[in-house]
């Protein structure tokens, strides 16, 4: 998948960030520093952080060397499989000392599915790690204040939460047969999975039967949904994959609607309608906007079905709608829901918002350092203000994590 531009630095899809060490501290004789390792070299390195996308960082002097599936604090050997002028990746050979947030991962594919990334840390110490590199994506994307950003809220169920997985045929042609399952951590064949940890038990029960029936070839990607219930949802629309957390989700939007008195709510890439439906009881009316069709009929239905008729469903593109839907409502009381794909919004939705001007903006995201950088561009010249960013875990055992920021228009008060 192609990366995500942030700034001036390049953010790979799997969620990498890679900041690059100060050349201006750093010794002379490579330009980033007097040493630097070799691919096929091993290194010993003490693991002081953890780094958004799930790499735990080391450093040989002033060289950061990036390895995966390490915990915080551990003293490990690393074997080198990538170096650069300015960072390198290794692999564990050794762990030398463990933490004590180690843990004993519960699936036997870990580390070589690429699903999870830290099944071997404590759930404890993986809510407090994600809410540190949440903290400092947006203080050095965004240049927000750390007091905005909320403790991350567990999800009830780490283990077997996700009602949703994509799993792929993969010919493997030294074994002479089809690999069924998720792609592998280093990128290479697909990992042949038999279930999965994180996985509901429902959906084990499909991707078992997946198996027994598997496609005809390689290269084929089949998706597995366990539907939500009480809500339609088409094939290849839209609904997040974690029944669990949810709730707490949307608990987290209607506080902040609470807090702002807002009584209209313009629900952008609505989907089939979920937030507007489940927060019209405190709205006095809504609109939702989608440019799935699909998506769009099944709110229409989803919203006779639970009789919430002061609102309105709506076919079209965000941009173009949104600024007549403002000027249909008191800009005053009126919130705008954002809950793009993971790339975030493109830069002509960011200015058609601050054209418009509403009085709060609520920004759903499962890619912190894509919604720093929306968020910067809507605060320009202290536009807006940011009320507060609350983190749920939709995403235990992974890199991920959604979280809802709160935007206020500065003029407000």
């Amino acid at each position: 998948m192609e990366p995500i531009e942030i700034d001036d630095e390049t953010i790979p899809m799997n969620g990498t960030s890679v900041e690059m060490p100060n050349r201006e501290t750093v010794g002379a004789s490579t330009g980033f520093g007097q040493y630097r390792p070799s691919v096929g070299q091993r290194v010993t390195l003490r693991i002081h952080d953890l780094a958004f996308g799930g790499e735990g960082v080391g450093r040989i002097g002033d060289f950061v060397v990036f390895v995966p599936f390490v915990c915080p604090g551990e003293l490990i050997e690393a074997k080198i499989i990538e170096a650069k002028r300015s960072f390198a990746r290794g692999v564990i050979a050794r762990v030398l000392e463990s933490a004590p947030e180690r843990v004993e991962p519960r699936c036997r594919y870990f580390e070589e599915c690429g699903g999870c990334q830290y099944q071997h840390l404590d759930y404890a110490a993986q809510l407090r790690w994600k809410h540190k590199q949440i903290t400092d994506l947006f203080e050095r994307i965004g240049g927000f204040s750390a007091t905005a950003i909320e403790p991350v809220i567990p999800c009830p169920a780490p283990y077997g939460y996700r009602n949703r997985i994509l799993v792929r045929s993969q010919w493997n042609k030294p074994a002479k047969k089809l690999n069924l399952g998720y792609v592998r951590t280093d990128g290479g064949l697909v990992c042949d999975v038999e279930s999965c940890a994180i996985a509901e038990p429902g959906l084990n029960v499909a991707l078992t039967e997946w198996r027994r029936n598997p496609p005809p070839k390689g290269g084929m990607k089949t998706l597995l949904r366990i539907p939500p219930e009480d809500w339609e949802v088409p094939e290849h629309s839209f609904f997040q994959n974690n029944f669990f957390a949810l709730p707490f989700l949307v608990e987290a939007v209607r506080k902040s609607l609470t807090k702002a008195g807002t009584r209209h709510l313009i629900d952008a890439y609505c989907g089939v309608g979920f937030f507007s439906l489940s927060l019209a009881d405190a709205l006095q009316s809504f609109t939702g906007v989608e440019l799935d069709s699909q998506a769009i009929a099944a709110a229409r239905r989803n919203q006779k079905r639970r009789g919430h008729l002061h609102g309105e469903f709506i076919a079209g593109d965000t941009d173009a709608w949104l600024p007549r839907l403002l000027r249909q409502c008191d800009p005053k009381v009126a919130a705008v829901l954002l809950d793009p794909p993971r790339v975030g919004c493109q830069p002509a939705s960011i200015q058609v918002l601050r054209s418009a001007r509403p009085s709060q903006i609520l920004y759903v995201s499962c890619h912190p350092a894509t919604l720093a950088r929306d968020l910067k561009g809507l605060c320009t010249d202290q536009l807006y203000r940011l009320e507060s960013v609350q983190p749920v875990d939709m995403f235990p055992q992974t890199q991920h994590v959604e979280c809802v920021a709160d935007l206020r228009l500065a003029s407000m008060g």
